[in-house]
């Protein structure tokens, strides 16, 4: 059988062996972030719970309703660290095991990509932080009726906060996304364009669903979708400016 396997290439039991390989590594490199941040997970969660506590009312504290919440919970932050921390490893673990079947064309546009896709990711996130939740939790702390004690769940905290940093994340992948989308011919600039009203209106449903049921909230996620879009749509018109004038140059030249 050995014989029928076309030269330079693999059979599907050593893909699926690298694939095991490449994945215990990233599980490996999640658990050792995890051991090596794990005493300071109560530090970590007074550094994510900040943007609520700064706005609670004087005397006001965060609470734990379950009795396993005050381990848990920070158990939980410390895991979801680890796995965000380790996404530029496991990116590149990917990009270890399909960089072998990609043209040269594509691994000219693939590294660039991966690595603008891990500080997107990262600036959706640190948006949230500095930007979303002071808004947000200012908002809600200062809405509540009177009379009405403040004393936040830590464990429904974490859980929301942790909604809005991936929701923030991924939104903040538009660029690449709408980049993708156009240079693998599976769609022009000009039909992208023509979408824009619709796509304005996806922004704010996906916002309406994601985050909080406030307008303030979902106007600070549609409006970044929005223009980073329109930043994915931008690059994409200058790589196929720049194709066609290669194009055009070739064809003077013969």
């Amino acid at each position: 059988m050995t014989d029928n396997i076309p030269e330079g290439s693999q059979p599907l039991v050593a893909h699926l062996t690298e694939l095991r390989d490449r994945l215990l590594r990233s599980v490996l490199i999640i658990l050792l972030l995890f051991a090596g941040i794990y005493s300071w997970s109560n530090e970590l969660y007074l550094f994510i719970s900040e943007p609520l506590r700064r706005f609670l009312p004087e005397g006001a504290s965060m609470i734990a309703t379950d009795v396993a919440s005050p381990f848990l919970t920070p158990f939980k932050l410390t895991l979801m660290t680890s796995i965000f921390l380790s996404v530029p490893f496991i990116l590149h673990q990917i990009w270890s095991f399909i960089a072998p079947g990609l043209y040269k064309h594509e691994k000219k546009f693939a590294i660039p990509l991966l690595v603008s896709s891990v500080l997107l990711f990262y600036s959706g996130m640190a948006f949230a932080y500095f930007v979303v939740f002071p808004i947000i939790f200012g908002f809600f702390t200062s809405v509540g009726p009177e009379g009405v004690a403040i004393m936040t769940d830590i464990n429904r905290y974490l859980d929301f906060v942790l909604k809005l940093f991936f929701a923030f994340g991924v939104a903040f992948e538009i660029p690449i996304a709408t980049f993708l989308l156009i240079a693998a011919g599976m769609s022009t600039v000009a039909s992208v364009s023509e979408k824009r009203p619709y796509v304005i209106i996806g922004c704010f449903t996906v916002g309406m669903l994601i985050t909080p049921p406030d307008v303030i909230s979902q106007t600070l996620l549609a409006v970044p979708m929005w223009l980073l879009f329109e930043i994915g749509l931008l690059f994409a018109r200058l790589v196929d400016k720049s194709e066609e004038e290669n194009a055009t140059d070739s064809t003077d030249e013969n």
